[in-house]
């Protein structure tokens, strides 16, 4: 089930981290992410543990997706799309315009999840990630 991160969840969220990105996110970041009034985090937590999570930021009537994760071990199995429904059906309630993200543009699984939901290329960042170095598209859904 999906539902808002809380503290007691920051030590597995961090350990999600490191799995998951080669550029991870710190304790330190993801505890005061957790207190932003812009950012919302939510996790997927299932038989006891956190499989997943995700933030988005909402300013100034668009929303960023910063993050989704999931474990290895629980891909393929909807929590990726769930995510992402919530997070776009909660900037829509936010009265946001649009949503933006950023993908490593060889990571054809989450670009396809992501144009599923309607988001589209409409620019490259050139040699924005270095680990291992890869450029980043950036993706919207505008008009919501």
């Amino acid at each position: 089930m999906i539902r808002r991160m809380e503290p007691r969840d920051l030590e597995e969220v961090a350990g999600l981290e490191q799995v998951c990105f080669t550029e991870n996110w710190s304790y330190r970041l993801l505890e005061a992410g957790i207190h932003s009034p812009y950012d919302l985090y939510f996790v997927w937590e299932q038989e006891g543990r956190v499989w997943g999570y995700c933030c988005l930021r909402l300013l100034a009537g668009e929303g960023e997706i910063q993050r989704i994760a999931v474990l290895p071990e629980y891909r393929r199995l909807g929590v990726g799309r769930k995510m992402m429904e919530a997070m776009v059906n909660h900037a829509i309630r936010d009265r946001a315009y649009a949503i933006s993200l950023e993908v490593r543009a060889g990571n054809l699984a989450a670009r396809k999840l992501y144009e599923s939901f309607g988001f589209a290329a409409e620019a490259v960042r050139k040699g924005y990630y270095h680990n291992p170095p890869e450029d980043a598209l950036i993706m919207w859904r505008r008009g919501l």
